[in-house]
């Protein structure tokens, strides 16, 4: 289908305003461009009954953490969230809007966790920074309100990437063990295309934005090749959690996040594939420019409900891509 009219319209105030693409701005200036952006499309702050901001210890050092709880004593079903940007802009206030959502929707915790940025820290820093709170998460359980046998991992963009990559390292160095995932337009193949250098529009995320955060992250482009990079290059993904992809269709990753939804299922993974017609990457932390954000975050909801414990309720009105 066409793009979405709420798209439409982004597009044309992007234009209006003169929004200059990240990919063309210093660091600084993109880091505070992508929050004020996140914060104006996100909608209405929605208030969680108990909010904290804490901290873990890291490989290279302590981990801001915030925590999202809510009405409920005890240790919770836990959801760990990582935020996007494509490992070089975002922290902690990245994800807030999606963070309160989910909470509010699925009755359980979720923490989101402040990992290391490049260009400062490139590949595989943010990967351990994930996994290392992942796991304190799970070993401290009690100090952290978590039920360690419902704990979930999950992301949009490049915190998708980061999610895949946790459930890799769970697997396959000793645990924790993680009951779902939840990866909103991930990266999944971090190999450079060669793209033509027409057809990109600029005022949307494109593949030149694409190839800027992967320069920054993977300055070595061998380590593309690695499956903590490139979670879709993993020889074996038996044995990984449950799954909820969700796709749009005018986006640069929405291939290759399809590709590894398809390699999770036939893989024996259960998974469950979304992809809203007529978006663009992005959408899912815009709930208040796009409907269809808001009707992706209940649809992750609803499958977090079911893969922690509680019934499921899927909402109506998106492609039918499952096989």
């Amino acid at each position: 289908m066409p793009l979405d009219p709420q798209v439409i319209a982004y597009r044309a105030a992007r234009a209006a305003a003169g929004v200059a693409p990240l990919y063309t701005q210093t660091l600084a200036e993109a880091r505070a461009a992508d929050l004020a952006a996140i914060r104006a499309g996100g909608g209405d702050v929605e208030p969680v009954p108990d909010v904290r901001d804490e901290s873990l210890p890291g490989p290279a050092g302590d981990l801001p953490l915030r925590r999202y709880r809510p009405a409920a004593d005890g240790p919770l079903p836990t959801l760990v969230y990582f935020f996007g940007g494509g490992w070089t802009l975002g922290g902690v206030d990245t994800a807030d809007g999606i963070c309160r959502r989910l909470a509010n929707a699925t009755g359980a915790q979720v923490v989101t966790v402040g990992y290391r940025l490049a260009p400062e820290h490139p590949f595989p820093a943010a990967v351990r920074d994930c996994h290392a709170a992942v796991r304190r998460l799970a070993e401290h359980a009690d100090e952290f309100g978590v039920d360690p046998a419902r704990l979930a991992v999950g992301g949009d963009s490049a915190g998708g990437n980061l999610a895949a990559a946790v459930t890799l390292l769970c697997r396959d160095a000793g645990g924790p063990s993680v009951a779902a995932q939840l990866l909103v337009y991930p990266n999944t193949d971090q190999r450079e295309r060669v793209e033509p250098a027409e057809g990109q529009d600029p005022l949307l995320f494109n593949r030149h934005s694409v190839a800027w955060y992967r320069g920054h992250y993977l300055p070595d482009p061998a380590d593309a090749a690695n499956p903590l990079a490139s979670p879709l290059l993993a020889e074996d993904l038996t044995g990984l959690p449950p799954a909820l992809v969700i796709t749009a269709e005018y986006d640069p990753l929405r291939e290759e996040g399809e590709r590894y939804a398809q390699r999770l299922r036939d893989a024996g993974v259960p998974v469950e594939l979304a992809r809203y017609p007529g978006m663009i990457h992005g959408f899912f932390a815009m709930p208040g420019a796009f409907d269809a954000g808001r009707h992706a975050q209940d649809r992750a909801a609803a499958f977090l409900r079911d893969r922690l414990g509680v019934a499921r309720c899927v909402p109506a009105g998106v492609d039918a891509v499952d096989g």
